[in-house]
């Protein structure tokens, strides 16, 4: 049974998508040097240290040749250098090598950790500024792959690839250099035949990559074969399917194992391949070169350096295919990256910052005559011609049958989104002319599903307002009548609430989302189906703690139990997008054939049954 593979978005930077190299990927690629920017005078350094320590590198299998003639001028009896002079040079030459490469590592690694912080930041900065049409359209793991993968890949880019990069381009031009000037007869017979081996390396790699990436894959899809088990593990065993489950996990890991040992073949085959070509072409340089010896046309020296220079171009020559490979994942992400970057994102300044700005409302809220289709299915009508007017202070209940709308006026209230047609207004003011920050500042929601940070209930609390004190906190949580259950944990108000608050029960949750909302003293209150899935003990202490938040504040109340909503001020009635009907409960009630009248029989009915039962 396949299963769609969870890393498909990569969940690593060797698991990303690569993009081709052109101008284009390119001119995206140079966004990262805004980046380095602020810190470019150490950027710069590591390039001078780069340069250093390249010099430095290919400085010594020059000496190495000097320390070999010269011992071969002892011989002779025409020697000019002490040997030992020279074996000391090296050394320096080591020891300064040695100094050059901690400080390009150093320079790179600060210039590269801190600029992807700065990018980091920004990425987080426009994602949480993004609109909610935006999230409905992308999954969080594709998000979050983003921030993490994405920009390690560009982080190895510009702590280590790009250095290799530019060290690699100048070793390579340098010892072309000298490996020409030691002999251009044997630097010939080189470059006739090193640029095949290259080409088949290449080539080779790629079967061997794809080879990985298949293993991977199917290593990933039995990862994804554990977790489901896992995570249905209740309904694994309810249907006696422990060996169906084990039968399907060998079929997937046998896979594994076919496409490891195929990927190990041809790895195998590849190593003995380049093995044999690597030494090959060694064996018949010095061969060669010996004959260039017995002709005076070399030094034994010369030849040595000349094998060593040869090493160093060969091994760079090898190390750009993967660098090549690193450099168009980088490409890709950086593209993946400016994709966010550049979307347009909602404002999110504080006000506090500008105090002068900041208006508090009265509470008179009025959704005049509003047409509304998500964006992601415009042909799809979700509210027509609604008119919603709430007076400050007032409770607005918002009942009907799924699908009616109901969430969605949440969404416009908060400005998730923006009607089609219709206007809504704060205080008689256009909502598009009131600072994103401004207005969601005044207002609260308590949902049905309550999120809850992984942190402390304190922490939780105090979401709703971060500077409030720790008095003001346990104030809040007495109006939600949470304070009790709170000093009843061994660590009261420090006590961890788990991932998502699992470790505190339905009830619990949503009094501690209920004082999270008086601790932001809104003037609008949005309630989501706020006790639709408590049981009746700990739907009471929650309807107490709600009416104490409600007290004075405008109130919009999402219902699917219409037993909550008899003291709201004014019912409106949705279905299919329309305002069917609006009125108290008892007017409602009265009407005859009405929907709410309807909706309300058969909930008492269902009630009835549940207490006979």
């Amino acid at each position: 049974m396949a299963r769609p593979n969870p890393n498909s978005n990569g969940s690593s930077p060797e698991e990303l998508p690569k993009a081709s190299v052109n101008k284009e990927t390119l001119r995206e690629g140079l966004m990262l040097f805004q980046y380095i920017r602020p810190y470019r005078w150490k950027f710069f350094a590591g390039l001078f240290f780069i340069a250093l320590s390249g010099g430095t590198t290919m400085a010594f299998p020059y000496f190495l040749k000097k320390l070999i003639d010269s011992a071969q001028e002892i011989s002779k009896g025409n020697l000019t250098t002490s040997p030992g002079l020279i074996a000391l040079g090296m050394m320096v030459i080591l020891s300064v090598q040695m100094v050059f490469s901690y400080l390009r590592v150093y320079l790179f690694t600060y210039v590269g950790e801190n600029a992807l912080a700065d990018l980091r930041k920004d990425i987080y900065k426009k994602l949480i500024s993004l609109s909610m049409d935006f999230f409905s359209q992308r999954r969080v793991g594709e998000l979050s792959s983003r921030i993490s993968a994405d920009v390690s890949q560009i982080q190895d880019a510009v702590t280590t690839v790009f250095a290799e990069l530019l060290r690699g381009l100048l070793v390579l031009l340098i010892g072309l250099g000298l490996i020409f000037y030691l002999s251009p007869k044997l630097t010939l017979l080189i470059l006739g035949i090193v640029p095949f081996i290259a080409i088949f390396a290449v080539w080779f790699s790629k079967h061997i990559r794809r080879f990985s990436r298949q293993a991977q894959d199917q290593l990933a899809e039995s990862g994804t074969i554990v977790q489901e088990t896992l995570q249905g593990i209740s309904n694994v065993k309810a249907f006696s399917n422990e060996a169906f489950e084990l039968g399907r996990y060998t079929v997937s890991i046998d896979k594994v194992v076919g496409l490891a040992v195929k990927s190990g073949k041809v790895r195998g085959l590849f190593v003995s391949l380049l093995l044999f070509s690597v030494f090959g072409v060694i064996v018949l340089v010095v061969w060669y070169g010996t004959g260039l010896l017995q002709t005076g046309e070399m030094s034994f020296g010369d030849l040595t350096a000349f094998v060593v220079y040869t090493a160093f171009v060969g091994g760079t020559m090898a190390g750009f295919a993967d660098l090549y490979s690193q450099l168009q994942k980088t490409l890709g992400a950086t593209q993946r990256v400016r994709e966010i970057l550049k979307e347009s994102g909602e404002e999110v300044s504080d006000i506090s910052e500008n105090p002068a700005n900041t208006y508090r409302f009265s509470g008179a809220v009025e959704l005049k005559q509003i047409a509304f289709s998500y964006p992601s299915r415009k042909e799809v009508p979700v509210l027509k011609n609604v008119t919603i007017q709430a007076e400050p202070g007032q409770q607005i209940a918002i009942v009907g049958p799924s699908g009616a709308g109901k969430s969605t006026i949440i969404g416009l209230l908060f400005r998730f989104y923006d009607p089609d047609r219709g206007v809504l207004l704060f205080d008689g003011k256009d909502a598009r002319s009131i600072p994103l920050p401004q207005l969601r500042k005044q207002m609260a929601l308590v949902p049905q599903d309550i999120l809850l940070f992984g942190g402390t209930i304190r922490e939780n609390i105090a979401y709703g307002n971060p500077e409030a004190s720790f008095e003001e906190i346990t104030a809040a949580a007495r109006k939600a009548h949470a304070h009790d259950f709170i000093k009843g944990f061994p660590e009261g108000y420090d006590t961890i609430v788990g991932e998502r608050g699992i470790k505190l029960s339905g009830g619990q949750r949503q009094r501690i989302a209920i004082a999270r909302a008086v601790l932001k003293d809104p003037v609008i209150l949005v309630l989501d189906e706020a006790t639709s899935s408590l049981d009746s003990a700990s739907e009471a202490s929650v309807q107490e703690a709600l009416r104490n938040l409600m007290k004075g504040r405008t109130s919009f109340v999402i219902a699917h139990r219409l037993s909550t909503v008899r003291e709201a001020d004014k019912i409106v009635v949705l279905d299919q997008g329309h305002i069917v009907e609006t009125g108290t409960h008892q007017q409602l009630l009265q009407q005859e054939n009405s929907l709410y009248q309807k909706l309300y029989k058969i909930q008492s009915q269902q009630g009835e049954e549940g207490v006979n039962g």
